[in-house]
């Protein structure tokens, strides 16, 4: 079974304010994301399932309801596994999480300290994360970069998880995108801790980055830790899937390291759900 940790939906009007100023910046003045349920059903087809991630984010602009991925994943609950999101800064943030889980059926936490502008490792927030280990339910982390200018760029390392899964230590939790740029960072944080992972998600637009990510991994010995994501809409599943089985083409023909054929499928038939223990 293949199953995509990292996806998202946006229905109108949920990217707005500085993410949508740079997304035009990056791509042009007339690009439009977009996510609905039905566009997210049709990435999804040949595919065993999806973590589907709501984002509180207004400080950048990006502001996906909870609400609204529990409605769509509670269309397919066997399949689709919502990630409920709450502002760390607000002060109500531990009450409306677990309301999200326990009343909602959501079955995770996305955070994002460059979207959400606050410092995982500041002593005010242990409390978010005391209750997603209390829930049992496991934290996705966008701790990486990102093009957004107004976000804060220096609470995004990797390492910034290091303090929270030694108070959490039953806690589970997925660095997206390898943490990248700081890839070699967030392997150290992962082999690290038993309870983290990483995914791949979009890495694949950056080949010759996502070859030597793979081959850090591999030289580390947490291979067995990536997890496979697309980060749709940004990057279809099937364009992951396509980047994974062609990554080795940049090496061709000369004395690199090959990331072996089994990782590669290990990495996208990879049993997330069981992992995570959503099932």
């Amino acid at each position: 079974m293949i199953f995509d940790c990292h996806t998202h939906l946006f229905g109108p009007g949920m990217i707005g304010g500085p993410t949508e100023a740079a997304i035009k910046r990056a791509w042009g003045e007339d690009m439009q994301i977009g996510a609905t349920p039905e566009q997210h059903r049709d990435n999804l087809a040949g595919c065993g399932g999806a973590i589907v991630l709501a984002m509180a984010a207004g400080a950048t602009g990006l502001v996906v309801p909870n609400e609204y991925v529990a409605e769509y994943c509670r269309t397919a609950p066997e399949r689709l596994f919502g990630f409920a999101s709450v502002d760390p800064n607000d002060y109500n943030c531990v009450p409306a999480f677990e309301r999200a889980i326990r009343e909602l059926g959501m079955k995770g936490l996305k955070l994002g300290p460059i979207y959400q502008n606050f410092y995982p490792d500041a002593p005010e927030h242990f409390a978010l994360y005391a209750k997603a280990e209390e829930l049992g339910v496991p934290i996705l982390w966008h701790q990486g970069t990102s093009f957004v200018p107004e976000g804060y760029l220096d609470a995004s390392r990797p390492a910034m998880l290091d303090p929270i899964a030694r108070a959490c230590p039953r806690l589970k939790m997925i660095i997206a995108h390898m943490g990248h740029p700081w890839i070699d960072e967030c392997i150290a944080v992962v082999r690290k801790h038993p309870n983290l992972y990483m995914d791949v998600s979009a890495l694949g637009s950056r080949p010759w980055q996502f070859y030597n990510a793979l081959v850090s991994a591999i030289e580390y010995g947490v291979q067995d830790k990536l997890l496979f994501g697309s980060d749709y809409p940004f990057f279809s599943t099937q364009r992951m899937i396509d980047a994974l089985r062609s990554i080795n083409d940049p090496v061709e023909g000369t004395k690199l390291p090959r990331i072996p054929d089994e990782m590669i499928e290990a990495i996208i038939h990879r049993p997330t759900p069981e992992l995570l223990g959503l099932v």
